[in-house]
């Protein structure tokens, strides 16, 4: 059975992201480096979900985990 990730926070992280850079969402949050990994999924069955930003601008990154829109915020943490 799959862990279940922690809730860092509640509310999303705002970012600002660089156009064609990769960046490492934390899924497990367990990171010291919200939003972005660390590497402390390595204790769990979880992995950071890779993705590349298509434009440089803001964005909301999901902070509670439990996202349908991984990486980005889809309000889900209103319900937690």
């Amino acid at each position: 059975m799959p862990d279940a990730p922690q809730i860092a926070q509640k509310n999303p992280y705002k970012v600002e992201l660089v156009e064609g850079k990769t960046y490492f969402w934390c899924a497990c949050g367990r990171s010291a480096n919200q939003p972005f990994c660390d590497g402390s999924h390595k204790v769990t069955t979880l992995t950071p979900v890779k993705f590349t930003a298509e434009a440089s601008k803001a964005a909301f990154l999901c902070g509670c985990k439990h996202t349908a829109n991984q990486p980005f915020c889809d309000g889900t943490h209103k319900t937690l």
